[in-house]
C-alpha cells in the first residue's frame, strides 16, 4: 500500500511539470508549468490562422536567478526571468514571420497580464503549414485544442487530484483563511497524495491550491499569502504559495 501511494505521489508531481516562479522573488509564489502552459497555449490558439503545438517554460538564466524571499516548494525553480519555447503551425494567410510576431505578442501579454509571469524571451519555431480552414474545430472556432482560459483548468486539473482536499467544514484556521480568498477554487495536495495542502512546519507555511481561471493568478497568490500571515496572528510565519491548477471559478 505504501509503495502504491509513493508511486502515485511521484506520478502526480511529474504531471505538474516544472514549478515556475510567479512574480518577483519577493512574491514567494510558484505555478505548475502544466497549468501555465495550458493558458498560454489557449491564448495562442485564439489567434486566427495558427495552432500552437509543444510549449515549454524554463528559466532564461538559471545561474543568475536570485534566492527567493521564502523557502521554495520542493524542486521549484528559483525566481528569475523565464523563456517560452513553442512550436506552431500556421496557414499561408500571412507570412510566417508575421504570424510568429503575433504569437509572440500574445504569449508575452498573457504571461504578464493573465498569469503574472516574468518572461524575457520567446523562442518560436514553425513546424507545419495548415490549410486555411484547418485551424477551425468542429464548432467553427480557431485553435485545435479547445482550451479557453476557463476550460484549461478542468483539462489540466487531473494531475493534481489528491487524497486530501480541505473544505469549509473540515478546515483549520489557516485553511479557512485561504479558502476565503477570492479566486481560490480549492486546496489540493499537489506535491504528494499524503500531504496536507496547507502545511506549517518550523515557522513556514506552504499552501497548495487551484486558482480561478478568470483572475490574474499572481494577485490570487499574493492575497493568499496576506490572508495566511494575518490568520497566523503573532506567529509571523514565512508563506509560500504553489498554484497547481487553474480551474473555473466555483459557483456562488
Amino acid at each position: 500500500m505504501a509503495g502504491d501511494q509513493l508511486v502515485t505521489a511521484v506520478r502526480q508531481q511529474l504531471g505538474l511539470g516544472r514549478l515556475l516562479p510567479l512574480g518577483s522573488p519577493a512574491d514567494g509564489s510558484w505555478i505548475a508549468e502544466r497549468a501555465a502552459a495550458g493558458v498560454l497555449r489557449a491564448a495562442g490558439d485564439a489567434l486566427p490562422g495558427l495552432r500552437v503545438g509543444t510549449l515549454r517554460l524554463s528559466l532564461e538564466d538559471a545561474g543568475a536567478a536570485p534566492e527567493p524571499a521564502v523557502p521554495a516548494p520542493p524542486s521549484a525553480l528559483p525566481p528569475g526571468p523565464l523563456r517560452i519555447d513553442a512550436e506552431f503551425a500556421a496557414t499561408p494567410v500571412r507570412p510566417v514571420p508575421a504570424t510568429a510576431e503575433l504569437l509572440r505578442d500574445a504569449l508575452l501579454a498573457c504571461a504578464a497580464d493573465r498569469l503574472g509571469l516574468e518572461v524575457s524571451a520567446v523562442d518560436l519555431r514553425a513546424t507545419d503549414l495548415l490549410d486555411e480552414d484547418e485551424d477551425e474545430d468542429e464548432d467553427g472556432r480557431g485553435g485545435g485544442h479547445g482550451n479557453g482560459a476557463g476550460e484549461t483548468g478542468t483539462a489540466e486539473s487531473g494531475g493534481v487530484q489528491g487524497a486530501y482536499g480541505a473544505t469549509a467544514d473540515d478546515a483549520g484556521p489557516l485553511e479557512t483563511a485561504v479558502l476565503g480568498v477570492p479566486g481560490v477554487v480549492r486546496l489540493v495536495p499537489a506535491l504528494g497524495a499524503l500531504s496536507r495542502p496547507v502545511r506549517e512546519e518550523r515557522g513556514h507555511v506552504l499552501v497548495q491550491l487551484a486558482a480561478a481561471a478568470d483572475r490574474r493568478t499572481l494577485e490570487v497568490a499574493r492575497a493568499v499569502r496576506g490572508a495566511v500571515e494575518a490568520a497566523a496572528a503573532g506567529d509571523r510565519p514565512t508563506v509560500a504559495v504553489l498554484v497547481a491548477a487553474l480551474e473555473p471559478a466555483a459557483a456562488p
